[in-house]
């Protein structure tokens, strides 16, 4: 495969264009992989906020939430 398959350029007509495009994107992929992209994301983020962080995923459960029976 080669570079420009690979890479594909899109060009879009506004900001609002390219942020439906990718909202679209993100609803199309299965549940778990856009819980990844969260968690690798927030990684990344406490790593610019402090170098030294090296935790690779999050150390106990921030919220639970319970379903309604029925």
């Amino acid at each position: 495969m080669d570079r420009r398959a690979r890479f594909p350029i899109r060009k879009y007509e506004s900001l609002e264009a390219m942020k439906d495009e990718e909202y679209r994107y993100w609803q199309g992929r299965p549940s778990s992989e856009r819980m990844a992209a969260v968690s690798e994301i927030t990684t990344e983020m406490y790593k610019l906020k402090d170098p030294a962080f090296h935790v690779q995923r999050l150390q106990r459960t921030l919220v639970a939430v319970q379903r309604a029976q029925g």
